[in-house]
């Protein structure tokens, strides 16, 4: 008994190495964009299984590559999709709001946001808003033409998607595989627990070697699992990345209802600049540094004027007793 065991643990112990290979192989590529995606954490091997390669392959729309999805239909197709975009609007703050609750009535959330204070070339402070919402997919397109449709300027939309067709198919298999060795594991430990030709020292160890493989096998389902869901999710639903521009920071100067554009908008801007700095000089000039010059220097040329006075005073007194 011990015999067969013994040579069901090893035909095991293959399988679970050639899958547990694979899998981690696959989870470990994850998700790695630079438009938004939170990129899916790494998994570490179980204990006793051969450490996942460090491989990093991505399939980005088209049909995929590798694996067993690589023949999917093209409406079976799991990609993911995001979107970045910046747009120009009146008031940042109350764009990001209806954003905000456009991203509730779509059936899906918001991701994070955030608002911060920003200059226009005047110096004058303006809001400044950013904000990622997911929503369902199919309402993708939906949900920009209403972000766009009260924008002042559509400044940037760049689209990126990920297939991820082959990365979930082998998933599904490396699973399947899983839980079939799960089985035939505990069928194992029932046949272990049952059998009377082991004393009970044998016994406990045979019942204590198959549940740490059953343990490690549970493990790797709830990684894959968990991996799965992952990209479900990220399908299911796309990322929208929104910029919100103020209007007043990209306002160009208007002087008597004209609006100098290019090369001559630029020097009428640094023109305005020299004449504020000019005037500015004159106002600390006048408030500040003559006071100051005079409080200062003011007794000062009070005495070198009495004293100058008095000599000639002197000179004019003794010219005329001469």
């Amino acid at each position: 008994m011990q015999k067969k065991i013994a040579l069901v643990f090893v035909i095991l112990a293959l399988i679970l190495a050639g899958c547990a290979t694979k899998t981690f192989q696959q989870i470990n590529s994850g998700l790695r964009q630079s438009n938004g995606v939170v990129e899916a954490p790494a998994l570490e091997a179980a204990p006793g299984l051969p450490a996942p390669a460090d491989q990093s392959k991505s399939t980005v729309g088209g049909t995929g590559g590798g694996g067993t999805g690589e023949y999917a239909p093209l409406h079976n197709r799991m990609v993911i999709t995001n979107v970045d975009l910046t747009i120009v609007v009146k008031d940042p703050q109350k764009k990001m709001d209806v954003v905000s609750q456009l991203a509730t009535q779509l059936g899906g959330w918001v991701v994070s946001s955030n608002i911060y204070q920003t200059y226009t070339q005047n110096g004058e402070p303006v809001p400044q808003a950013t904000i990622s919402i997911r929503v369902p997919s199919a309402k993708l397109n939906e949900a920009l033409s209403q972000i766009k449709a009260d924008a002042i300027e559509v400044r940037n939309e760049t689209r990126s998607g990920q297939d991820v067709t082959s990365q979930y198919t082998d998933l599904q298999s490396q699973l399947t595989n899983l839980e079939q060795a799960e089985e035939d594991l505990l069928a194992i430990m029932d046949e272990a627990k049952n059998n009377p030709n082991s004393n009970t020292t044998s016994k406990t160890q045979d019942v204590l070697s198959v549940y740490s493989q059953i343990t490690q096998v549970r493990g790797q389902i709830e990684q894959i699992k968990g991996q799965m869901q992952y990209y479900q999710e990220s399908t299911d639903t796309s990322l929208i990345n929104l910029t919100l521009i103020a209007e007043e920071t990209i306002k160009p100067i208007e002087i008597g209802g004209w609006k100098p554009q290019g090369v001559a908008r630029d020097a009428i801007q640094a023109l305005v600049k020299f004449l504020q700095g000019f005037v500015n000089f004159l106002i600390y000039l006048t408030l500040l540094v003559l006071p100051v010059l005079i409080v200062i220097f003011g007794p000062i040329a009070l005495i070198v004027w009495g004293i100058v006075a008095l000599v000639r005073r002197n000179k004019a007194r003794k010219a005329k007793s001469q």
